[in-house]
């Protein structure tokens, strides 16, 4: 995607690998999605970013590294929201078992979501969810 088509809906924000950068990023995403009066998915857009910075926490940042959350909002109401990190390997959905305490995640953004996927970069890779009928004013 062209960041320049795109703004000022566009957002973009780097975490370190630390535990508080979950609230953060959350926080960070409820604020764009208050700004651009975008809340008709709020919750499940809200859900599905604290996943996926679990996941990329947790399994994709390599010690001394971090992860960066990038949205859109395009004029049309869909909603795209990236979670970059550094980390090698690609997330795979879970089938974790009833008495589990984790794995739900990516099962969770599936569920969710209106798509998600999974890109490569150099480092690492993109894990991304889209969410339609979300509003900009």
């Amino acid at each position: 995607m062209n960041r320049e088509t795109h703004l000022p809906h566009f957002r973009e924000h780097f975490y370190r690998r630390e535990r508080r950068s979950i609230p953060r990023a959350r926080a960070f995403v409820g604020a764009a999605l208050g700004d651009w009066e975008a809340r008709a998915r709020c919750d499940d857009v809200l859900l599905c970013v604290s996943e996926m910075a679990t996941n990329a926490l947790l399994h994709g940042v390599p010690p001394g590294r971090g992860f960066r959350v990038m949205l859109w909002l395009e004029n049309d109401g869909l909603l795209r929201i990236e979670v970059h990190d550094s980390g090698d390997g690609t997330p795979q959905l879970s089938s974790a078992g009833d008495d589990a305490e984790s794995g739900r995640g990516l099962l969770l953004v599936e569920m969710l979501a209106d798509k998600w996927g999974v890109g490569e970069r150099n480092p690492g890779k993109v894990v991304w969810a889209e969410f339609a009928g979300c509003r900009a004013s």
